[in-house]
C-alpha cells in the first residue's frame, strides 16, 4: 500500500485517479484549492484544501501525512483562455509545479506522476503520434506543459526524483458505477457539450470546420475513457515504486473518431437529435490527433478497456442523466438553431 499526494484531485481526472488508487489498496490524500475541483467528487481519502504555489501549506501536507509519492494533476487547463490570459497559466502550472517539486525534494519523495498532455506536441507531421515526435505547443496551456516536462527531466538528473510523464488525448466518460463524472464550470469538452444540447441546457452545439483533410472533413480525435487514464497512473505509481526510471508516455485508444461521428453516436446513444451549427475552423485546430501508445503498452502494461466510442458516451450519458431530471423526462425547450453538418468543438 502507498500514501499518494494527489494534487487536483478534486478534479475530473483526478477523482477518477483517486477511486482507482482506493480500489487497489492505495490511500490517496486530495490537496486542491477547488477553484476548478469540486468538494463532493472527493470521496476516498481526505482532502486537503490549499494551493500549489503556496510552500507552506505544501509543507504542512507533506509533513502530516508523509506521502510516498505524488500525482500532479493541478493545473489550469482550457485552451481558449490560456491563449487570451496567460499569465495564470504559466504561474500555476510552472511555477506551483516548480513549488511543488521542491517540496518533494525537502521531504525526501522521489517519485511523480504528472498529468501532461498531446498539446505539447503542437500541429503534428504525422499520426498516428509516438512520444518522439517533436513538441511544438502552439498555446500557452501546451507550452505550460511541456515547460514542467523539461523540469522534470532535470530533476531527475540533478535530484534523482523520478517520473512518469502522462500525455493525455481526449479524456472523455465517466465512472460507470455513476458515483463521479465531469463537472467542468464552464464546459468545453465535446461529449458533455454535445449531452447538454441534447438537455437542452445550451440550444446548439457549435461545430468548426468541414473541410479539413479527413475522410469526412470533420477533425479527427482520440478519444479515451477516464477509467482507463486513471488504471494507467495506478500503473505508472506500480511502475515508480519498482524502480522504474523517468519516462513520458502517450495515452490514447489509438483510434480516431471524427465530430461528425461522435456526433452520430450521441444521437444513436440518446434517441435525440442534437441541434448544431457550422462554423468556421478556429486558427491552429489539427485535423486529425490520434494516439500511439506502444511505449504505454510496453512500459506499464496497460490498454484500454474501452474502445468503442459508444460506450464511452453512454457512460457520459448516464453520468449526465443521474444530474439531470431533464435527460429522463425529455428534452428541455430552447431556441432552435439551423442543422449542419460538424466539425469540432473541445
Amino acid at each position: 500500500m502507498a500514501r499518494v499526494l494527489v494534487t487536483g484531485g478534486a478534479g475530473y481526472i483526478g477523482s477518477h485517479v483517486c477511486k482507482q488508487l482506493a480500489r487497489r489498496g492505495h490511500e490517496p490524500v486530495v490537496f486542491d484549492n477547488l477553484s476548478r475541483g469540486r468538494r463532493e467528487l472527493v470521496r476516498w481519502g481526505p482532502l486537503e484544501i490549499g494551493d500549489v504555489s503556496d510552500a507552506t501549506a505544501l509543507d504542512r501536507v507533506f509533513q502530516r501525512y508523509r506521502p510516498d509519492c505524488v500525482m500532479h494533476f493541478a493545473a489550469l487547463a482550457y485552451v481558449g483562455e490560456s491563449m487570451s490570459n496567460p499569465g495564470p497559466y504559466y504561474h500555476v502550472n510552472v511555477t506551483g509545479s516548480l513549488t511543488l517539486l521542491d517540496a518533494m525534494r525537502r521531504h525526501g519523495v522521489k517519485m511523480l506522476v504528472f498529468s501532461s498532455t498531446c498539446a505539447t506536441y503542437g500541429i503534428p507531421d504525422v499520426v498516428p503520434l509516438t512520444e518522439s515526435h517533436p513538441q511544438r505547443p502552439i498555446t500557452p496551456y501546451g507550452t505550460s506543459k511541456l515547460m514542467v516536462e523539461h523540469v522534470l527531466t532535470d530533476y531527475s538528473r540533478a535530484y534523482d526524483i523520478a517520473s512518469v510523464v502522462l500525455r493525455y488525448f481526449n479524456a472523455a466518460g465517466a465512472d460507470p458505477d455513476g458515483e463521479i463524472g465531469e463537472l467542468h464550470d464552464p464546459e468545453t469538452h465535446a461529449i458533455p457539450l454535445l449531452l447538454m444540447t441534447v438537455d437542452g441546457r445550451i440550444p446548439c452545439f457549435d461545430v468548426y470546420g468541414t473541410d479539413f483533410p479527413t475522410p469526412d472533413g470533420s477533425a479527427v480525435r482520440d478519444y479515451i475513457h477516464v477509467c482507463d487514464l486513471a488504471d494507467a497512473h495506478v500503473r505508472a505509481l506500480d511502475y515508480l515504486r519498482d524502480g522504474g526510471r523517468s519516462v513520458a508516455l502517450n495515452l490514447g485508444t489509438e483510434r480516431g473518431t471524427s465530430v461528425l461521428q461522435l456526433l452520430e453516436v450521441v444521437e444513436q446513444v440518446t434517441g435525440r437529435a442534437v441541434p448544431h451549427r457550422l462554423l468556421p475552423r478556429r486558427p491552429g485546430d489539427p485535423a486529425i490527433l490520434v494516439a500511439d501508445a506502444a511505449m504505454a503498452r510496453k512500459t506499464l502494461g496497460w490498454a484500454p478497456t474501452v474502445t468503442d466510442i459508444a460506450d464511452t458516451v453512454t457512460t457520459a450519458y448516464a453520468w449526465m442523466r443521474q444530474r439531470s431530471p431533464a435527460m429522463t423526462e425529455g428534452a428541455v425547450e430552447t431556441t432552435p438553431c439551423a442543422l449542419h453538418a460538424g466539425g469540432v468543438s473541445r
